[in-house]
């Protein structure tokens, strides 16, 4: 391979027509021009050029080889003004993972201050459980996630992002129940609207009634929040969901809150990036918003 240098020089001297103004423009001595024009013919056994006493011609292979160095100095000039995009955050993507309730009642905030101030990232969104997420996570396919914890992975860098409160919640048929304190035991015994196995939350509430001795079997599963609601506003028994999905529906006596003298503990949720993998710069960015969001946990 020749010095790059050298076809710069070619270029600007084919465009002027003259070793002295391709001098000029390069902030270079003609006499350098002309070295490297003398070097490039001996290493391609051509010439180049056509020596005149105003100035040169290209050859008929100089013509030819001028197609191709126009062509590769725009491909890197669009090489470098694509970077300057990215570096400046008019371009780029980034790849995020997390359940549908997750993006939809905790992700869209952040989503939508990014997504304003950058609108030239393309954003990329994928859902499932948090075991699909961190999988993702491992093998490189998405930039973050935002999961329930504890995980467990030492390939991944983990930050807690928000506490959420879960509770169980019914419709206007059951709102009885909402007026006094009920037992684990109680609970158990109603028909139970929970989300599909697998899931993390599905798995906290197994063991929250495992370690109060009660072994349940949910009558409805679901793999969305929404139906969950709309399950238990319809009468079909008590959901287990986060407070906050909620609250509009408590506020407005479309859903009740069940009270229970074994209250449940919080849980905490969490954004993660592999520890080996280094962000692009709108992955970064969106990483750091997150991270100045989740400064008060």
């Amino acid at each position: 391979m020749m010095n790059l240098e050298w076809y710069r020089i070619f270029l600007h001297t084919a465009q002027c027509r003259n070793l002295t103004k391709a001098a000029q423009q390069l902030h270079i001595t003609q006499p350098s021009v002309s070295y490297a024009i003398k070097q490039m013919e001996e290493a391609l056994g051509l010439k180049l050029f056509h020596r005149q006493s105003k100035g040169v011609e290209l050859t008929e292979e100089g013509r030819a080889l001028l197609q191709y160095v126009e062509q590769s100095f725009a491909m890197l000039d669009s090489g470098q003004k694509h970077l300057h995009n990215l570096k400046q955050l008019h371009e780029g993507e980034i790849r995020i993972g997390a359940s549908d309730s997750l993006i939809k009642h905790l992700l869209l905030p952040q989503l939508n201050a990014f997504h304003q101030a950058y609108p030239g990232i393309r954003i990329r969104l994928s859902h499932g459980k948090t075991p699909e997420i961190t999988q993702r996570l491992i093998e490189g396919e998405i930039d973050c996630g935002v999961l329930h914890m504890p995980i467990q992975e030492p390939k991944l860098h983990i930050q807690p992002l928000a506490v959420l409160e879960d509770c169980f919640v019914v419709g206007e048929a059951y709102q009885e129940l909402a007026d006094r304190l009920l037992t684990t035991e109680e609970l158990a015994e109603l028909p139970l609207i929970l989300l599909s196995e697998g899931s993390s939350t599905r798995i906290f509430i197994e063991q929250w009634f495992a370690d109060k001795g009660c072994l349940v079997k949910p009558d409805i599963e679901l793999g969305s929040v929404d139906l969950l609601v709309e399950f238990a506003r319809l009468g079909y028994g008590a959901a287990f969901i986060s407070r906050s999905f909620v609250h509009e529906e408590l506020l407005r006596g479309k859903l009740f809150e069940l009270r229970l003298i074994d209250p449940l503990p919080p849980r905490s949720i969490g954004f993660t990036v592999r520890r080996d993998m280094k962000l692009s710069v709108a992955a970064e960015s969106f990483v750091q918003l997150l991270r100045t969001s989740s400064e008060g946990i």
